[in-house]
């Protein structure tokens, strides 16, 4: 076992000194580079918590986790709750409560004390398998092509906005299967999202998630919570609970999770970048989180509001620019991040469930109660929404309603690669 171990090490490290620029860094830089960062990113716990799925959660103090290492931050004074109090409106059903029955695995194993935050603690095989130690933990920037580019799929068919077909500005590394509602002064959102655990390849990621968004196309601030599988990043294909942001679409700003300084969690009881569990069966019982972000009138922070209301933490004020007031769009859905997208072969990586969002109930996968808030303060059902499949016929999106009594369900995702995105 102890050679098996050694030889998957010098394997890694190699794999990442092939990425170093012309091959030149030296081992002991590597282990520099590597040792700095893990030092950057893992606290001193007060606590340690080994969960059954082989992760290691950190109890750090509260006032020592990774975020306040940003110059802007050093001197922040943390709101320890929101000062709202948003009554969850349920729009699809009276019993809601009882289908939020998700956990976090890590939670089975012991409980962070008052005063600290679970973290997941970051390990040297993590580090190795990223292209660069200083991108750890980022989405990668989106590539757009030129202006006067637009995204065709290689046998003529263009991505569709509620149905219809469209050109759209190229993102030639992601694909996405949206909702999306256009307007200003949102300060919040929220959905029930459908967990499930799809087929990614090793180097790709999928999501399903919220995003608030303000500042132009090619330089918007997000802010953006759900589940991901993402094996690069956490090194399975475990499916988990992540937040995300970034002040310049992904280019030099941002990350998952406690990666870099830009969130500030106050809950004892939810780690990010955690696995979740259980997951849905295909025409079996289904499970949700609720994920609601949500802006402070009082403060300008952005919080995220976990399952029946738990607080996690927020994107302080100070480190926005364009969100700082109010976010111009929401978008709920997934996306499959890869380099193989719009091309053939195309990736394999499913988003959702796999299936296409016309599988509906018990297949697809779904986003129920979605909400909106604006400067009235109350949870609504968004007017006017639209749905956007930049890949038609490799993920879809549709918002389906059952009946004039009910508020449309959202439902997404798709296998990737198949006969007809081959």
């Amino acid at each position: 076992m102890a050679n098996f171990i050694f030889w998957v090490f010098l394997i890694l490290v190699l794999s990442y000194l092939s990425n170093r620029v012309n091959g030149k860094a030296t081992f002991k830089e590597i282990h520099a580079d590597v040792d700095g960062k893990l030092k950057q990113l893992n606290k001193p716990a007060v606590k340690t918590i080994q969960s059954d799925d082989g992760d290691i959660i950190d109890c750090v103090n509260i006032y020592k986790q990774p975020t306040f290492d940003h110059p802007a931050l050093r001197n922040h004074v943390i709101q320890m709750k929101p000062s709202f109090n948003f009554k969850e409106m349920e729009f699809n059903s009276k019993n809601w409560s009882s289908k939020l029955t998700v956990f976090q695995t890590w939670q089975k194993s012991g409980s962070c004390p008052k005063g600290t935050v679970p973290i997941r603690r970051i390990r040297r095989e993590d580090l190795l398998r990223t292209k660069s130690v200083q991108q750890f933990g980022r989405k990668p920037q989106e590539v757009v092509l030129k202006s006067n580019t637009t995204i065709e799929h290689k046998d003529g068919r263009f991505p569709s906005i509620n149905s219809n077909a469209l050109a759209f500005p190229a993102v030639v590394n992601r694909s996405a299967a949206i909702l999306v509602k256009v307007g200003a002064n949102y300060t919040g959102a929220k959905a029930n999202i459908n967990v499930w655990n799809p087929n990614v390849e090793s180097e790709d990621f999928t999501t399903a998630q919220v995003w608030l968004k303000a500042g132009p196309n090619d330089n918007f601030e997000s802010i953006e919570s759900g589940w991901t599988v993402n094996p690069q990043l956490y090194g399975d294909k475990k499916t988990r609970l992540f937040a995300h942001w970034t002040k310049d679409s992904y280019k030099t700003t941002g990350c998952f999770d406690l990666q870099c300084s830009g969130f500030i969690q106050t809950s004892s009881k939810i780690a990010l970048g955690a696995a979740i569990s259980p997951i849905s069966m295909e025409l079996g019982q289904q499970y949700y989180i609720t994920i609601g972000i949500y802006m402070d009138e009082n403060t300008n922070n952005w919080w995220l509001i976990f399952g029946n209301g738990i607080a996690v933490g927020y994107w302080p004020a100070s480190t926005l620019n364009a969100l700082k007031n109010s976010a111009t769009m929401v978008e709920w859905g997934g996306q499959v991040y890869s380099s193989n997208v719009r091309k053939s072969p195309h990736t394999k990586t499913a988003m959702g469930s796999g299936k296409f969002a016309s599988s509906l109930k018990g297949n697809a996968c779904s986003m129920e109660n979605i909400a909106i808030v604006d400067f009235s303060t109350q949870l609504q059902y968004p007017p006017e929404v639209t749905t956007l499949a930049e890949e038609n016929y490799c993920y879809t999106a549709l918002n389906h309603q059952d009946g004039s009594e009910s508020l449309p369900t959202f439902y997404f995702g798709g296998p990737g690669q198949n006969y007809n995105c081959p």
